[in-house]
């Protein structure tokens, strides 16, 4: 067994321990032996598999006024001034550490500078995430508390309950990832924040650009991450000022910046950090990606790969802006939960390619309410579907049913939810108390953080874009022909490419194949599953309707003999409308008595001729225990006066997917 090496940090605080073969090379001016040599080696107990460590004592310059405006111009950028409401992504390594230091000093030297309260910065908390994966890591993620505490950060713990059990190793990163951003977020809706920053920087748009190419992605994807975006609640939090999900603007202010120059941040604000040896493990594509870009030891590299991100996030803004202006053209939304698209406004043979992909893709991913991407064959299939003229097919695609809209001769088409089964998965239903979030305080500070975001932007806006007809597989040889990179550069990110590239297919190879037939992403349930509502409550559903019912004031002519079938109900069954609901309807209007039930779904029918079938069948029913159809909300059917019930299409996250900017 490998010896271990045991590093205290000179201010005296905790230490940790490292196998000696788990440091790696760090990309500065100094080697790791240096850095070792800075510190005494002492024999402790392995409690830690993190190495904590501290480079004051390595002399080197830091420019803080650089870094300083770096950072206040992106701040600028996002909308924020120091009196807002932050929260700090922190896991305790550099990136976040020097991402506190530079957010406590804007905080604090502002021109509208904050105050202390009990030694913390007002209005900034940062939030470790205790993923709970080794045996060490509470305590890890209490020494880092305290750490980010001695700043004069509030810092919060927020550990993770893996209610299905420990991820997979091989989507162990990617499920940390999406806890890590879920518990965050639990934290800052419950203490009502609405900015969230988070560390990436420069280097790691560098290794997702390498990861996207050697994967095929196009331009969009090659633009990396945005810089500031909304991410909404995954359970639904009610904004009832506003109707509708809350959501919190995700901001990374340190995409300018290098990982060498978080190392000297950290020194200017004498600041400790963690190295995680898990980054280096080369089971992980990321990692394998920051190796090999950290073995290049090249300014010019760097510069010119940055050049050629920067040119595919001026064609995604561009990209963005034409999509955004032709869906306030030519889509309508309806309270039904589906869209219409106005074809002859929307002229798609006069669209270019990556214009109308994202505008399809935006309008699909709102409707199914899933946020992932259309690629390859579906999306060509989309293409040519939608440019046919006066279109007088249907299509089912991504979670999606696009038809003809009745009566339009082919120049509307309707995009509806594709239902596959009857019910959502419990995993999707919500109870929730809609007196309880009226009381909850709300704030219009995040809505002004954003129109503020979005005037900078639209300052900004550029039309001189040059990869807007360059397919992914030509982006290196446009980046060339532009003079944006130079042969050794082009080589050396082609040779990046290729070795991931292989890795990839290799391993997609070896694994066994993946079964299409499932749908990992709805998690829909089998019809055996019933869901139930209370009385006075209200249920979401399938991340877009909120349903509830009552009994009325009113009452019916059988609740006067006890036999109304709903007074006697104490609870309702939720399901979906199925083609028997329509005919029980039919079945209804005929009858010879006129009573409520029958003029009530008189209406109904009429509602239903003008809504396709698809869209229907998305449509939310209630009935008894003996399966008796009492209500159908969304077209006003009920089946007595004693009841009244209704539906609220609520989408988890709005048409668009929010605010975004990739400046």
């Amino acid at each position: 067994m490998a010896r271990g090496v045991a590093l205290r940090c000179c201010n005296g605080r905790k230490s940790s321990t490292l196998l000696y073969s788990s440091i790696a090379r760090v990309s500065l001016s100094f080697s790791p032996k240096t850095l070792l040599a800075s510190y005494p080696i002492q024999p402790r107990r392995q409690n830690f598999s993190r190495l904590f460590c501290n480079l004051s004592s390595v002399p080197n310059t830091v420019d803080e006024k650089k870094y300083k405006e770096v950072f206040n111009r992106r701040m600028a950028m996002a909308g924020l001034k120091p009196h807002h409401r932050i929260a700090l992504g922190v896991s305790g390594g550099p990136d976040s550490m020097a991402l506190c230091v530079l957010t406590a000093k804007w905080k604090t030297e502002g021109l509208s500078g904050v105050n202390k309260t009990d030694g913390f910065i007002d209005g900034l908390v940062a939030v470790v995430v205790d993923h709970g994966l080794r045996q060490e890591s509470r305590d890890e993620a209490e020494l880092v508390c305290s750490r980010v505490s001695d700043i004069g950060i509030r810092c919060e713990i927020a550990r993770c309950d893996w209610v299905n059990g420990r991820p997979k190793q091989g989507h162990l990163q990617e499920a940390a990832r999406d806890m890590r951003y879920q518990m965050i977020s639990n934290v800052c809706f419950r203490q009502q924040i609405g900015v969230l920053l988070i560390a990436h920087h420069a280097d790691d748009q560098a290794e997702l650009f390498i990861l996207r190419l050697s994967r095929g992605s196009g331009v969009l994807g090659l633009a990396g991450t945005s810089f500031a975006s909304e991410i909404f609640s995954q359970d639904l939090e009610l904004d009832v000022k506003h109707m509708k999900n809350r959501s919190i603007l995700l901001v990374r202010p340190l995409l300018d910046l290098w990982k060498e120059d978080m190392y000297k941040i950290c020194q200017w604000g004498r600041q400790d950090w963690v190295e995680d040896p898990t980054n280096l493990s080369q089971l992980y594509v990321r990692n394998r990606i920051r190796t090999s870009i950290g073995n290049i030891q090249s300014d010019t590299f760097k510069s010119e790969l940055q050049a050629v991100i920067s040119e595919c996030r001026r064609t995604r803004s561009f990209v963005d802006k034409v999509c955004t202006d032709l869906i306030n053209q030519t889509v309508s939304v309806t309270d039904k939960g589906y869209a219409v698209l106005d074809l002859e406004r929307l002229n798609p043979t006069e669209v270019k390619d990556i214009c109308l992909s994202k505008y399809l893709t935006t309008v699909l991913q709102f409707i199914s309410q899933r946020q992932r991407p259309i690629r390859g064959n579906t999306l060509k299939l989309l293409l040519n579907y939608i440019r046919a003229i006066p279109c007088r097919t249907s299509l089912t695609a991504a979670g999606c049913y696009l038809s003809p809209a009745p009566g339009s001769k082919g120049t509307e088409v309707i995009v509806s939810f594709f239902l596959d089964s009857s019910l959502p998965s419990k995993t999707e239903i919500l109870n929730i108390c809609f007196n309880e979030a009226r009381k909850r305080p709300t704030s219009d500070d995040l809505g002004q953080i954003i129109s503020s975001a979005k005037t900078f932007l639209e300052q900004n806006r550029v039309s001189d874009v040059q990869f807007l007809d360059v397919a992914s597989e030509s982006v290196l040889s446009k980046a060339r022909e532009l003079n944006l990179l130079s042969e050794s550069t082009y080589t050396t990110i082609g040779l990046l490419q290729r070795d991931e590239t292989n890795r990839f297919i290799t391993k997609r190879e070896d694994n066994k194949p993946v079964d299409e037939s499932e749908d990992h992403g709805t998690n829909i349930a089998s019809s055996s599953n019933k869901v139930h509502l209370l009385p006075g409550k209200d249920l979401y559903l399938m991340n877009r309707f909120l349903i509830r019912w009552d009994l009325s004031s009113h009452q019916c002519d059988e609740a006067r003999c006890g036999k109304c079938p709903v007074r006697t109900a104490t609870t309702m069954e939720v399901r979906h409308m199925v083609e028997s609901d329509w005919l029980y309807l039919a079945e209804l209007s005929r009858s010879l008595n006129r009573n409520h039930s029958t003029s009530s779904s008189h209406k109904a029918l009429r509602s239903l001729k003008s809504i396709p079938a698809a869209a229907r069948r998305s449509f939310l029913v209630l009935v008894d225990h003996c399966g008796l159809l009492l209500s159908i909300p969304a077209i006003g059917f009920s089946y007595c006066p004693c009841l009244k019930a209704s539906t609220v299409f609520l989408p988890r996250v709005p048409l668009g997917g929010g605010f975004s900017s990739f400046l």
